[in-house]
């Protein structure tokens, strides 16, 4: 009878045993899982902050190509990068810029159609760049590739760098 009272005791006792030991696998199994999947993570985290830079990027390059569409050629020069305006001055920029669009017509439509991140470019500091290809729709030509190029400037704003229309 003795032993009737204590086997309930013995089950029990069994129970905790082989719960805490399956706790402790299970736990042991997480830890050691933890180090292979940072890994995983930290690609994931960095693909997704790149991805972010390639949107801002682009969506400084379309707002400052709809400024010139707009033919607001002073709002354009000063929504450029620091880099831009040390390199050309506002008189060639407003002499040059209508005779470059002129041809086009009208705006009609763009799309991205390549937007590549890159921290270095041939010529330039090393930096956070985002070149950004559209392709255009204007009344006067119809197939116009836009190469417009971004930099992360020190106040984190995106502004334009360099415009290539092809």
């Amino acid at each position: 009878m003795t032993l009737f009272k204590f086997a309930p005791l013995t089950r029990c006792l069994s129970l905790c045993v082989a719960t805490s030991a399956l706790l402790l696998a299970h736990t042991a199994q997480a830890q050691t899982a933890k180090p292979a999947a940072a890994p995983a993570a930290s690609a994931a985290a960095a693909a997704s902050e790149e991805l972010a830079k390639q949107a801002a990027g682009q969506l400084a390059a379309a707002g400052w190509l709809s400024m010139l569409d707009r033919g607001n050629w002073g709002g354009a020069y000063e929504a450029s990068s620091q880099t831009f305006r040390n390199m050309v001055q506002i008189g060639q920029w407003m002499d040059s810029i209508p005779g470059v669009r002129a041809p086009f017509g009208a705006f009609e439509s763009r799309t991205a159609s390549t937007v590549v991140y890159k921290t270095t470019l041939p010529g330039r500091p090393d930096g956070e760049y985002v070149t950004a290809i559209f392709d255009a729709h204007f009344a006067g030509k119809k197939d116009v590739e836009e190469l417009v190029t971004t930099v992360r400037e020190a106040d984190g704003q995106w502004r334009v760098i360099g415009y290539q229309p092809r």
